[in-house]
């Protein structure tokens, strides 16, 4: 039996995408296995990790909980998307490398885009906002420690350069 394969656009990291595929292919798959934007990560395929979170208009999702049928249309950036235009590091990028937030570097990604949108909605976060900012990413490394500081220093990177 043949799958049913559907045309959708995919507007990625600014960039306009025509894929077929399945009503089932998740939004993480299409990413890396239709795209080959392989920076989004996939851990526990039930949106409970966060590894593969990206930002869909703006706003953080779990792409392993998202189809690509359905965001047809929707503006979606992955890791890949955070750096700047001439390539150089984002100010998150930048800060994670500045203090070690990127440990063994599987859940990076999700964190990035994470706080990447955590830091658009409050750019001064506290510590104690830093630590709520990621708490719903987990990272097996159980270094917490300095991806909060790098929270905290995107924060300031991002307040001198104008966005996060």
């Amino acid at each position: 039996m043949t799958e049913e394969l559907h045309d959708v656009r995919l507007d990625v990291n600014g960039t306009a995408y025509d894929v077929r595929v399945p009503a089932r292919r998740l939004l993480s798959d299409a990413l890396r296995h239709d795209l080959g934007l392989t920076g989004t990560h996939v851990g526990c395929e039930h949106g409970v990790c966060g590894s593969c979170t990206v930002l869909l208009d703006g706003a953080p999702v779990r792409a392993c909980l998202v189809l690509a049928v359905s965001v047809s249309g929707q503006r979606v950036t992955t890791v890949e998307g955070l750096t700047r235009p001439d390539g150089s590091l984002g100010p998150v990028q930048q800060a994670f490398a500045e203090c070690h937030g990127l440990q063994c570097g599987f859940c990076t990604p999700g964190f990035l885009t994470t706080i990447t949108a955590g830091l658009r909605d409050n750019p001064a976060p506290t510590h104690d906002e830093a630590r709520e900012m990621v708490a719903g990413n987990l990272c097996r490394c159980t270094g917490y420690q300095n991806i909060v500081r790098a929270v905290e220093r995107a924060a300031e990177l991002a307040a001198t350069e104008g966005r996060p």
